[in-house]
């Protein structure tokens, strides 16, 4: 073999001279980069399932035999429901949305009297006629000045169908383009199998289904003024006077709203909220009766069964005892530790309830054993039960050689 010339040899050098400063240069980047770039945060993975539900046999309550029936406890969830859901007439329960909206769209502080209306010399006309067909009514003449509270008390408190109208028009500037507004804001709130035809609930072709109405119901006592105007027993108004509530329940088991109604083809209706203690803490039940018989006393009395079965339903559950493991913290190179709960999480529902869990945390790289590092949080609807968690061990962040390491 001939050996290599020293031009060759020289160049043979000179290669693998560049050759190694360039693989020096490429692996100090790399490590340079891998120390230098951020380490990512650890990770809190859920040992613990996405639910829980409460043990037990389902409540069963003593439903009404005919009609349809839906109850809820508000900020938990939904009780149960009975009679199907085919659309029904729902008279004056109807006024709910009416109220509902005119309040949306012209807020009021509590006690607040706010903007006013004039009664409209046609209106006026037409209450001689409404009250000879045996309508739900009040007394107006043509100038009268009703502030919107004083009409709100008039259509909720005596169910005044003439001010349902009246409100109607002074919203939207007539009754037809305030039912559109209507049907809108129940398709907003996902109450799929409602119709309404008109603002007063008189009209058989305004429907609705008692789970509807109680989600109509919820978000309508959030309202404040609304709910302290079904709460009223009277009100005095401009021209009749003194005017009292139709629900004549109104302080019985807790009742403090919300609408009644009443019509031949509808039947007896009622739409209430009532509240209760249990464990500690105050509660309400939302429900609704749709024609459970004939006249308006049905519905008070089955009404009246279904809040005195609800109050009775909630107690409390130990989900999660103090110490017992609930998820891992896995740091970015796989190190990781157990995080356990500080103490008992209590909820509180019926059997069959269902609470979301979650395990959340914003980390440090660095925890010590026993160091708080999330929360763990039952949640169901608006109601949250809560304990910290901790780590079991220390978490070191990674080393110099495991970032390198480690992709």
């Amino acid at each position: 073999m001939v050996a290599p010339s020293p031009v060759r040899r020289q160049r043979l050098r000179l290669w693998l001279t560049v050759a190694a400063a360039v693989v020096a240069l490429t692996a100090g980047g790399f490590v340079t980069f891998r120390l230098t770039s951020t380490v990512p945060a650890p990770q809190i993975k859920q040992t613990l399932p996405q639910t829980y539900t409460i043990p037990g046999a389902a409540p069963v309550l003593p439903w009404p035999q005919a009609g349809q029936a839906t109850v809820e406890i508000d900020g938990l969830g939904r009780v149960g429901s009975s009679g199907g859901s085919r659309p029904v007439p729902i008279a004056s329960v109807t006024k709910v949305m009416t109220a509902y909206l005119i309040l949306r769209d012209h807020p009021l502080r509590l006690d607040e009297n706010g903007p006013t209306l004039i009664v409209s010399p046609e209106e006026a006309a037409a209450y001689p006629a409404q009250l000879a067909s045996g309508q739900s009514v009040v007394q107006v003449v043509a100038g009268e000045v009703l502030t919107e509270r004083q009409a709100l008390e008039a259509l909720l408190l005596p169910s005044a169908n003439n001010v349902a109208h009246i409100l109607a028009r002074w919203d939207a500037g007539s009754s037809d383009a305030f039912v559109t507004k209507m049907n809108q804001a129940a398709a907003q709130l996902g109450m799929a199998d409602t119709k309404y035809t008109d603002p007063s609930g008189l009209a058989p072709t305004t429907v609705s289904t008692a789970a509807d109405q109680v989600t109509l119901a919820r978000v309508a006592m959030q309202v404040p003024v609304l709910a302290q105007i079904v709460a009223m027993p009277k009100a005095t108004l401009p021209v009749v006077g003194q005017v009292e509530n139709v629900n004549t329940q109104l302080g019985k088991d807790g009742l403090v709203g919300i609408k009644t109604g009443f019509t031949d083809e509808a039947g007896g209706c009622l739409l209430f909220a009532a509240e209760f203690s249990a464990e500690g803490q105050r509660f309400r039940v939302i429900g609704a009766v749709l024609a459970p018989g004939p006249s308006p006393a049905d519905a008070f009395e089955a009404s009246r069964r279904l809040i005195q079965a609800s109050s009775g339903l909630l107690h409390k559950y130990k989900a999660v005892h103090a110490g017992e493991v609930v998820a891992t913290l896995r740091g970015p190179t796989g190190r990781s530790t157990d995080l356990a709960a500080t103490g008992d999480v209590d909820v509180v529902g019926w059997p069959g309830l269902t609470y979301r869990i979650d395990t959340v945390g914003a980390l440090p790289s660095r925890i010590a054993a026993g160091t708080s590092a999330g929360t763990l949080k039952f949640t169901a609807l608006a109601t949250a039960a809560t304990t910290a968690v901790q780590a079991t061990h220390a978490l070191e962040p990674p080393s110099w050689w495991e970032r390198i390491t480690h992709g």
